[in-house]
């Protein structure tokens, strides 16, 4: 029995069988507002190829080819095939509809179905305001999920057009990939897509507030729409959205050579979403947490705009041109990533050109991270079916391909690139594709052969080490300069083998200017770094600077170390360098450094203590907050923690009172402080500044700050329910509802904790945002003793969960019920035994296996702070 899977052998014999020609797709939603379950009407149009019978002989030959459809639906009510009734309780089984006999050429296909509305982010995801009490619909499709509303052939390389027939509420809104029409006794009936495939298929359904536009440019003309719900409308900066879309579009269609494929490009900001968003064709769905209730730094500005830019991406790579089947996923989001941040860096008017600093310092400590898992994989990783593509949405998918396809633009050029690039969606364009045509493309353009380059990066896992060896004479002159590179085993469980790779690289030399006290960079090497050891014979002669920085630019895809006198020099000056980007690999190397157990957590601290006060990144200072919180909590040696705690928590507090009145620093050290206040004076600083009786000069402790103070005052038992309830009635919204769950489950308490736990393992009735929510406030690190008793619980529930549960909602669970914060050595043996008893599928072994290298990690991590030399 298949259940809801779908493996690539599938997916490929049916392929062979069959193309499609179009959908059209009815669907009541008139009864919304209730919830419950839907009327779906589909009529597939599609021609089989070959293997079918003709009408004339099949009555004698007893039928022709058999394939089936993808539906996941409480009910089936009719199956006609050519003019033929099949039985329901006979075609239909698990999620698909067995269609035997199929004729060669065109067959008629109508599936007559009652599909159900869901809280979990999948299919059609339905939420009711609690300030309207109006509900809002949505779908998310990708990857297997279009088949939760109607009949389809659920494969990447199936396209088709759609006809969207919908009836909703009098006063709604739908939206859907065409453009909207005028509905009729509300009923909307769309025009038929381009062939676009299942997954980006969409409809969007609700009383939305909008506001419009257009792009205009050399006689094109595309519309512009932006949705959110109306108790977000006060607080959805419009301008600012359609400023950076854009000059998306500015970049993107200069770039491709491709004029815009759709008609018009709708963002619709929806509640409870599990990604950052969607790239549905024309209309993409984007997580409402981006329309801003309260103040926040730009780096959250910067990453709304790349959430934007990349979905913009998709809309020619992934939408006019799509991948064959989903093991070229990582190209599809890679690709979409690297260009959102080379827009976000280069598009004339970008409020970010420093967009590649916060690469570095966000999306490759992800990659780095992913990469030495267990679980690690190569980029163009092997997808045999559904189950494999739905936990491979990870770093190495999106972030380390992003940054390989850095390297090869670095490799081939960048002209050379874009080249390829136009030629490649000119040539496909509403197709599908491999690899290897997007490569021979830029094969064509560049004059590289890319198979080497492609096998070494591409097919293989893992990550390389970059380290300088340098010798000098008495007077500092440069006798010898090579780069090592190194081959690190895989992790254990990991397939593969270490492997060498090809590296386009810039070695930075820097100085520090006696007149500004900054750290300059004095003059930039760029060369190929290839094999074991790489002379560098244009250093050779000069004199030694001050720090000499390997993947200057952040080129390639590597770990860089850095030499003993660099690093010495570095870590009393490193928030003297002048630029933002080597500021941020010397933040990166150290963070690195530290997971892996080559620094100290106590000598990190120190680092971070010394240096962040000179960073003017507000992206980077936020992500050094966390990495400082993350290290204390796992890496440091326990006997030290409250030591450390006590260190970073008056640093945290000392930083908030200096920083410039309204701020983003002075916001973001309010943050830090909130997450780690311990001490009762620092909890009655909270409670004043809620209550209002202090105040810090510039600082607004507005909706989502309150929270923050309330999240931390519940967790260490300072407030309860009745605060806690005080705290909603301010603010009676779906995000306030959020905030709530987290703090009652952040309470110290063995009555909250199991009452916690109950609604999320026990219970399958929490929205996916709540149960997030809850997850993420029963996990607190400094409630270890009161936790311990859930280790047990979670491995004797956890297979059971991920079996009935739906894949978003059990990976919440999975992940995020783990016990991480117990590292010891015995729950690694705990996890052991499970892995052996339980015999789990690969995905959830994944998973869980994942989550078991954190916890080894911060072992040996401990064990090196606790080893370091007292400061």
């Amino acid at each position: 029995m298949p259940g809801t899977n779908l493996t690539r052998e599938e997916a490929q014999e049916r392929a062979k069988l069959l193309t499609v020609d179009s959908y059209e797709i009815d669907l009541d939603l008139s009864g919304a507002q209730e919830g419950g379950t839907y009327r779906s009407v589909t009529t597939v149009r599609f021609d089989v190829v070959d293997g079918g019978t003709s009408r004339s002989s099949e009555a004698e030959s007893g039928g022709g080819a058999e394939s089936f459809i993808d539906l996941v639906a409480p009910t089936v009510h009719e199956v006609t095939l050519n003019g033929d009734t099949l039985d329901p309780a006979e075609v239909f089984e698990d999620s698909r509809i067995a269609l035997p006999g199929l004729l060669q050429g065109r067959n008629i296909l109508r599936v007559v179905a009652d599909c159900a509305y869901t809280n979990t982010g999948e299919g059609l995801h339905r939420f009711v305001d609690p300030v309207d009490n109006q509900a809002y619909l949505y779908t998310q499709f990708e990857v297997p999920d279009a088949r939760r509303v109607f009949a389809s052939f659920e494969q990447p390389d199936l396209k088709a057009t759609f006809q969207f027939t919908v009836t909703a509420p009098t006063g709604w809104t739908v939206i859907s990939n065409s453009p909207t029409p005028e509905p009729k006794d509300d009923v909307w009936v769309f025009e038929p897509t381009p062939r676009i495939s299942t997954y980006i298929t969409a409809l969007i359904v609700g009383p939305y507030h909008s506001v419009h536009s257009v792009y205009e440019k050399d006689g094109q003309s595309v519309p512009l729409g932006i949705y959110c719900r109306p108790s977000l409308a006060e607080f959805l900066d419009s301008d600012a959205i359609f400023e950076v879309t854009r000059q998306g579009f500015d970049w993107f269609q200069e770039k491709f050579d491709y004029a815009y494929p759709f008609k018009k490009y709708d963002q619709l900001f929806v509640p409870e979403f599990n990604a950052g968003a969607m790239e549905n064709a024309g209309a993409v769905t984007i997580r409402d947490q981006y329309v801003f209730r309260s103040k926040v730094t730009d780096a959250s500005y910067e990453l709304r705009a790349e959430t934007i830019l990349h979905e913009l991406a998709h809309m020619w790579f992934g939408d006019l041109v799509t991948m064959e089947w989903w093991n070229d996923l990582w190209l599809n989001e890679s690709f979409a990533t690297y260009t959102s941040i080379a827009c976000q860096a280069a598009a004339p008017g970008s409020r970010w050109p420093h967009s590649w600093t916060t690469f570095a310092n966000s999306m490759k400590t992800w990659a780095y991270r992913q990469d030495q898992l267990p679980s690690t994989h190569p980029i163009m990783a092997e997808i045999g079916d559904l189950d494999d593509v739905l936990v491979n949405f990870d770093g190495i998918t999106y972030a380390k391909g992003a940054s390989v396809l850095k390297q090869l633009v670095a490799y081939v050029g960048q002209d050379e690139f874009f080249r390829g690039v136009q030629a490649y969606f000119k040539a496909h364009a509403y197709g599908n594709t491999r690899l290897g045509d997007l490569l021979g493309a830029l094969e064509e353009t560049s004059g590289r052969d890319l198979k080497t380059w492609s096998k070494k990066w591409l097919e293989t896992a893992g990550i390389n080490v970059l380290r300088p060896e340098i010798e000098t004479d008495a007077d500092g002159v440069v006798t010898s300069f090579a780069i090592r590179q190194e081959a690190p085993t895989l992790p254990a469980g990991a397939k593969g083998e270490p492997t060498l790779r090809p590296h386009r690289i810039a070695i930075g030399l820097y100085e520090l200017d006696d007149d500004s006290g900054k750290l300059v960079r004095d003059d930039r090497v760029e060369l190929d770094v290839d094999g074991e050891l790489t002379a560098v014979p244009q250093l050779v002669g000069r004199r030694r600077p001050a720090v000499v920085l390997l993947n200057d630019d952040d080129l390639s895809y590597a770990k860089v170390r850095l030499d003993e006198q660099s690093l010495a020099f570095v870590t009393e000056h490193l928030g003297d360098f002048e630029a933002s980007l080597p500021r941020a690999l010397c933040w990166a190397s150290a963070w690195d450094m530290t997971r892996d157990a080559e620094l100290a957590t106590r000598d990190y601290l120190s680092l971070v203590l010394s240096g962040i006060a000179k960073e003017s990144d507000i992206g980077v200072v936020q992500s050094l907050h966390r990495q400082v919180k993350l290290a204390i909590d796992l890496y440091a040696d326990p006997a030290a923690r409250d030591v450390l705690l006590t260190r970073w928590t008056d640093a945290t507090l000392a930083h908030l009172r200096a920083a410039e009145p309204g701020s983003d620093h002075q916001l973001a050290w309010a943050r830090a402080f909130s997450a780690t206040a311990r001490e009762p004076e620092q909890l009655d600083l909270l409670d004043a500044l809620l209550e209002g009786t202090q105040t810090i000069e510039g600082l607004a402790v507005d909706t989502e700050l309150r929270w923050a103070f309330v999240h931390r005052l519940a967790a260490v038992g300072r407030f309860d329910e009745t605060e806690i309830a005080g705290e909603y009635e301010r603010d009676k919204t779906a995000a306030g509802e959020r905030h709530a769950a987290a703090a009652r489950a952040a309470r110290p308490t063995e009555a909250a904790k199991e009452e916690a736990w109950a609604s999320v393992v026990e219970s399958d009735k929490l929205p996916n945002a709540v149960q997030e929510a809850v997850i993420s406030g029963f996990v607190q690190t400094d409630q270890r003793e009161l936790l311990a008793p859930y280790a047990e619980k979670y491995f004797g529930a956890v297979k059971g969960i991920w079996e009935s549960r739906s894949h978003e909602m059990a990976q919440q669970i999975a992940v995020g019920l783990y016990p991480s914060v117990q590292v010891s050595q015995a729950i690694l043996d705990r996890t052991d035994t499970w892995l052996t008893d339980a015999e789990p599928g690969a995905a959830l072994r994944r998973l869980v296996s994942e989550s078991r290298a954190g916890v080894e990690r911060a072992l040996k991590a401990q064990a090196a702070d606790a080893a370091a030399p007292q400061a």
